[in-house]
């Protein structure tokens, strides 16, 4: 029988150990034994953060999302400057890609997290753990350090933007909602524009470390509001040591447990093969097979664990839903791919300064920015989502493709034209898969489908720029014997991409150069590849209507609120499933019913 609980997103279930029934008792009865406690937080039922209290918390959680989606782009810009002080760079992709290691392994676990234990005080955790690491990351003195506090921000990271979004659910009204998110989303992406501008600022005039280290005064500002304003959680929880002693079943720490080595051993694989080892040497096959043996460990715990695993297979498996994964995960990858490794070509090749090339960079991030809010506003009127990441990666793809040409000699006109392209083209594709995945999962399963799609924008990351630097480490080192073969290689790369210029004769000069711009072509063909499979995937995020869907929800409200039943009152506003619970169903389309009993089969 379907499930005519009233639940929304924000208010998910609370588990709890199933206690003896009487068999005497009649279903109801039965049922309600088995379901002492409310289900669900009833609007109103909770106190609601308002005026000040409301303004204070809603800036600080949208500065935290601010300091990640900055530490995010930050340093890209610092990264020549921190492979001159390491002499590091073959380290490149591990800056960025260590970071959304640390995001990975943990982003599905947090929303178990945040629904069994404290709201406030799980927020408070992550924050803290970001800020440790990018107090360590500051204050890094080797190449090693640094990467592995970055890893330890990565962990803070991935609870925090998860977490400002429940807590504002929980916090205020289900129509206050969406404004109040949006807010803090659009504040949260100007630290993507600021990033590289900020990263080169401080690069420049004084230190690369305060790229991390701007993230702890800027903290007081998170931390202190959030430590003395009471938020509500958003379902009664048990106490957090009652949670505790059945930490491995709520939390699914055996998947965990697989999951999370499996992901570093491939990683490591990626990194060594090429550099430290041989491809062929058995510290590499041994990370690669011990990674594949453990991925199909998890794989089979994964899948007897259905709805309670760290990843729901009987979401992930429809169509529309993996294939959003996977397009969101390659888009990710291409932006932080370009943004990684443009700064590389403008202060290596074209010899500009750190702060420079942060202002180069605005040629793609503004029309990225255009690109993703005009995209929010159209889908709504167009109704279909392919169409939309379609067109984006036929842009991005052009403007990869067109990176591929940059040379020592490039025009500026030529330069910001093609960023432009591709920029915009990302923005237009950055909220689809989201979207996507919001119209293919009934109420109950959007936390879990959610987590998923950000658990893919950080798992493409994490595994292909590891794979993208390896190979222009390879491809550099090739070519510095080729164009420049009187210069010292190994002496050019320990220097770094901007210091190469105090240890090599002018005249080696143009030579180094023309290896470092063949070199970053290879990376973005690989770019253009993957922007390419996000073309392809956009075909299969699911061609439904999505204004069929507000329909069908307004209609399913609307009909909740003219019952004029008793119980309409704690029922939640919005809601199709809580609607169906006190008023009679309104017939699904063809389109919304294979969404929501699990059997979509996209046309």
């Amino acid at each position: 029988m379907a499930d005519t609980q009233p639940r929304d997103d924000p208010f998910p279930v609370v588990p709890a150990a199933d206690p003896p029934v009487d068999a005497s008792l009649s279903k109801e009865d039965a049922q309600l034994a088995a379901n002492p406690e409310p289900v669900v937080a009833p609007v109103g039922q909770y106190d609601q953060v308002t005026g000040i209290k409301l303004g204070l918390m809603l800036l600080s959680l949208a500065l935290a999302c601010f300091l990640i989606l900055l530490d995010t782009s930050v340093v890209s810009t610092a990264v020549p400057k921190i492979t001159d002080d390491f002499h590091s760079l073959r380290d490149v992709g591990w800056y960025a890609s260590s970071y959304q290691l640390g995001s990975t392994v943990l982003q599905l676990m947090t929303g178990k997290i945040y629904h069994h234990f404290s709201l406030k005080w799980s927020f408070i955790t992550f924050f803290f753990i970001f800020e440790v690491g990018s107090a360590l990351s500051g204050a890094a003195q080797s190449s090693a350090m640094l990467i592995i506090s970055r890893a330890i921000s990565g962990i803070g990271a991935s609870g925090l933007i998860n977490g400002a979004i429940t807590i504002v659910s929980a916090s205020v009204p289900l129509e206050r909602r969406p404004p109040l998110t949006g807010t803090i989303i659009g504040v949260a992406q100007i630290g993507v524009v600021l990033g590289p501008l900020i990263g080169g600022a401080f690069t420049t005039g004084y230190t690369w470390r305060w790229c991390f280290y701007i993230n702890l005064p800027l903290g007081l500002i998170v931390a202190v509001p959030l430590l003395f304003l009471r938020i509500p959680d958003q379902v009664p929880k048990q106490p957090a040591m009652v949670v505790v002693r059945q930490l491995h079943r709520h939390l699914d720490l055996v998947g965990f447990a697989l999951f999370a080595p499996a992901i570093v051993m491939l990683l490591l694989a990626m990194q060594f093969g090429g550099n430290q080892y041989p491809w062929h040497s058995s510290q590499v096959i041994g990370l690669f097979v011990g990674a594949g043996v453990t991925f199909i460990i998890w794989f089979t715990w994964n899948y007897r664990k259905g709805d309670e695993a760290l990843l729901p297979f009987p979401i992930v498996k429809r169509r529309s839903v993996w294939m959003s994964g996977v397009n969101y995960s390659l888009l990710t990858t291409s932006v932080i791919g370009a943004a990684f490794f443009l700064p590389i070509y403008f202060q290596a090749v074209k010899g500009v300064t750190a702060i420079m090339s942060g202002v180069y960079l605005l040629a793609t991030i503004l029309p990225q920015v255009v690109g993703a809010v005009s995209s929010g506003i159209l889908v709504t009127k167009v109704g279909y989502i392919p169409p939309f990441s379609i067109f984006a990666a036929v842009l991005f793809s052009i403007g990869s493709g067109l990176y591929t040409m940059l040379q020592p000699g490039t025009s500026e006109a030529n330069w910001v034209g093609f960023q432009i392209i591709s920029g915009f083209g990302r923005g237009l594709g950055f909220q689809m898969p989201i979207v996507a995945v919001q119209h293919a999962v009934s109420p109950q399963e959007l936390s879990a489908g959610m987590a998923f799609i950000v658990w893919c924008q950080y798992l493409g990351p994490s595994i292909l720029l590891t794979l993208f630097n390896t190979v222009f480490d390879t491809k550099l080192e090739s070519n510095l014997h080729k164009y420049a073969p009187n210069t010292n290689a190994a002496l050019v790369l320990e220097a770094g991409a901007t210091g190469f210029r105090n240890v090599v004769t002018p005249a080696e000069i143009p030579g180094i150069l023309q290896a470092y711009a063949d070199s970053l072509d290879i990376v973005f063909y690989m770019v253009l590849a993957v922007s390419l499979v996000c073309f392809l995937s956009a075909w299969g995020m699911g061609w439904n209507d999505i204004r069929k869907t507000k329909q069908v929800m307004d209609e399913a409200a609307a009909a909740s609120g003219g019952s004029g039943s008793d119980n309409d009152a704690p029922v939640q506003e919005g809601s199709v499933m809580a609607a169906t619970a006190t008023a009679t169903p309104t017939p699904l389309n063809g389109d919304e019913k294979q969404r929501y009993d699990g059997s979509e089969t996209d046309h």
